[in-house]
């Protein structure tokens, strides 16, 4: 029991203690309750005191930016009304004056002060003064763009490009814009075409197109003068066809001896130009005088042809050099207007560029051919050689002419092919027109003497001027399905070795016309000694004349055993010109004859003695007579000559012999001297006489 109220009074004691901090936490709640409120009622009292007056100052705030905005607005549009008067005296100056950025600058403020006025005031005065005062800063910039390219815009040297044509160069660098005036150029240009003005380039094509023509036309005079220099100094300028430049000239290139007295050339240069004389006409001529010993008849010479035909040598030789550099040239203008020009309009300028002197290049093209189809309309085909090297020229540079006319107006592309393709009519035509009039000659008289004919020689000049141009000649053969059809049965050919072999049968073509011309030609001859000497210094030198040229290989392309061929006509000739000894040697083989009895007996009959005389008279006259006809006949070459007359005393002197010895001691005349009157070595000696008319 005394537990029980021991734990229920600890129990009371405890509950009393949680009543006591109850009461207490009661009161401290009612306080804190009492505080936020005062303070949740003060704070209602100040928002009613504060808001207003925060609200007040942002409505001032706002005004007070409203205010600023409108000041600069004010001041903004104020300006605008002062650009003009500001930028007029920088406007009114070239942009050089100033400068070019504080140009640009100024007609960037009139380009804003007229966007404002067009959409705020558009009927406003200001306007009007901006606009024109744009307008005037749009026309010195251009102007000033204008006297840039003029002033800037040089010509090029003929020397200069001349060097540059040497050194292989894929373009003529000269520096035409120093690196300031490129800068300015392309800013302005960047400005014009920002503000859709595109005339400019227009404005850069003209003043570029001048200075290219005005170069090739200072090239041309320069050759030209150097021309007259050389020829004044010389006498004569032979000037052959270029066979290149490093690797241009490995196409085809431009070669010259440019020395005038007043301006030096380079060593370079000058080694370049002393490779192209010497090489067409005047070289082929001596080979074959040489050679030969033969002068060519009533053909002119070639100095005469030389002289007579100067200027289109000199003109060959200029469009090589002048072509070439404009391909340069061009070549350099691409990369002068890198920057200036937009890459989309840079082939549409280049093509007004090239429009002028390209037609001048055509133009003295389109002469060339012409000059070349009316010597072949007279039979004339020295100059139409010519034009196989410009014709090689051209399609050698087709490559990087065609890169280069890309994307190019097509009247341009037109001009340029209609050109190449005027040149390749031309040629194609007087390989076959040659063809044809060694097939149909008739105008150059037989040669009395039996010498080398004129065409012969002739046809051995042109044939050889052709050896080294296969690549230019065999296309153009190709486009006869002839020559096409004819190598078609033979094998494949490869495209180099094709050409050759398409030379090889033009050759072969020509020279079968030729010999059936000379066989033909030579049955007016009355004399068959002198037809057969005709037709045998014809074939000797036709075969001498192959191998010296080169011609032959080219011939075994097609025709491996031409020169076997040849020499067997050789023999075919001298087997058939021996035969003019048989009335010489018709007494001696003449069946009727004293018996060798008889002549051993001592005693011959009137008969005997009769048929004796007859033999030697006649055997006499028959060989003063070929003896006198045959010192008139000609023989050139020294080698044949020799041979003939070799071959004469090996077929002659035997049987003559065995006549003399059989009968010169025979008593059958008093004066038997009368009769005898050669001995064996008599009769070589006259020989060795025959081919010469002064013996």
């Amino acid at each position: 029991m005394t537990d029980f109220n021991h734990k229920h009074e600890k129990v009371l004691s405890g509950l009393g203690f949680l009543q006591d901090a109850a009461s207490r936490s009661s009161q401290l709640t009612s306080g804190m309750v009492n505080i936020l409120t005062s303070f949740e009622e003060r704070l209602a009292r100040l928002e009613k005191t504060i808001l207003p007056v925060y609200h007040e100052t942002k409505n001032l705030q706002q005004k007070q930016e409203n205010i600023d905005k409108t000041l600069a607005s004010l001041d903004h549009v104020i300006g605008y009304y002062s650009v003009s008067k500001e930028v007029e005296p920088v406007i009114k100056e070239s942009p050089s004056s100033q400068g070019l950025d504080v140009f640009l600058h100024s007609l960037g403020r009139l380009q804003e002060a007229m966007h404002f006025f067009e959409k705020n005031n558009p009927q406003s005065v200001e306007l009007e003064n901006v606009m024109s005062l744009f307008e005037t800063g749009k026309d010195n910039i251009i102007s000033e763009f204008k006297e840039h390219l003029a002033k800037h815009s040089h010509i090029v040297p003929p020397i200069t490009v001349l060097e540059a044509l040497a050194t292989d160069e894929e373009e003529i660098n000269v520096n035409h814009f120093s690196a300031d005036i490129k800068d300015n150029l392309m800013r302005i240009a960047d400005w014009l075409i920002t503000h859709n003005e595109d005339d400019f380039m227009n404005v850069y094509a003209r003043f570029r197109a001048n200075t290219v023509q005005k170069t090739l036309l200072g090239l041309r005079d320069h050759l030209r003068s150097s021309s007259v220099g050389a020829v004044s100094h010389q006498g004569v300028s032979p000037i052959a066809p270029m066979s290149g430049t490093s690797t241009l000239l490995a196409k085809s290139g431009v070669k010259s001896s440019y020395d005038t007295p007043s301006r030096k050339t380079s060593k370079k240069l000058q080694q370049m130009l002393e490779r192209k004389a010497n090489q067409m006409l005047l070289k082929a001529s001596q080979t074959l005088e040489s050679s030969t010993g033969l002068a060519l008849g009533s053909r002119r010479s070639a100095a005469d042809i030389i002289k007579e035909d100067a200027v289109e040598e000199q003109e060959i030789e200029s469009f090589f050099t002048e072509f070439t550099a404009l391909l340069r040239l061009l070549q350099s203008e691409l990369r002068l207007m890198l920057g200036i020009i937009p890459l989309p309009h840079q082939k549409a300028v280049l093509s007004i560029i090239l429009r002028d002197a390209l037609e001048m290049i055509c133009h003295d093209a389109e002469s060339l051919s012409a000059r070349a189809r009316r010597s072949v309309a007279r039979l004339e085909f020295g100059p139409v050689l010519l034009l196989f090297p410009a014709l090689r020229h051209l399609v050698c540079l087709k490559g990087d002419c065609d890169k280069l006319l890309e994307g190019c107006d097509s009247s341009v592309r037109t001009r340029f092919y209609a050109m190449v393709n005027n040149l390749h009519t031309t040629c194609g035509k007087a390989l076959e027109d040659f063809a044809e009039s060694v097939r149909s000659e008739s105008a150059a008289p037989l040669p009395r003497d039996g010498t080398v004919y004129e065409m012969t020689s002739n046809v051995v000049l042109f044939l050889g001027q052709l050896t080294d141009l296969s690549d230019t000649v065999g296309p153009l053969l190709a486009q006869d399905q002839s020559y096409s059809n004819a190598l078609v049965h033979t094998q494949p050919w490869p495209k180099p070795q094709r050409n050759r072999a398409l030379l090889g049968l033009y050759i072969k073509k020509v020279l079968v016309q030729l010999n059936l011309t000379l066989v033909t030609k030579s049955d007016a001859y009355s004399d068959s000694s002198l037809r057969y000497i005709f037709r045998l210094n014809n074939s000797h030198y036709l075969l001498g004349a192959l191998q010296r040229s080169g011609l032959l290989d080219l011939l075994k392309v097609v025709e491996p055993e031409c020169e076997s061929i040849y020499r067997e006509m050789i023999n075919e000739q001298k087997r058939l010109y021996s035969q003019s000894w048989n009335k010489v040697l018709a007494p001696i083989w003449n069946s009727e004859d004293v018996p060798a009895s008889v002549l051993l007996s001592g005693r011959l009959r009137e008969k005997d003695k009769a048929l004796i005389k007859e033999k030697f008279s006649t055997l006499n006259k028959e060989f003063e007579e070929l003896s006198r006809e045959q010192r008139g006949y000609s023989v050139p070459d020294v080698e044949l000559r020799e041979s003939l007359k070799r071959d004469n005393k090996e077929y002659i002197l035997p049987k003559y012999q065995a006549f003399y010895d059989k009968y010169s001691n025979a008593q059958f005349s008093k004066h038997s001297e009368k009769y005898i009157k050669y001995s064996p070595a008599q009769i070589s000696s006259v020989i060795d006489t025959f081919f010469d008319v002064a013996a």
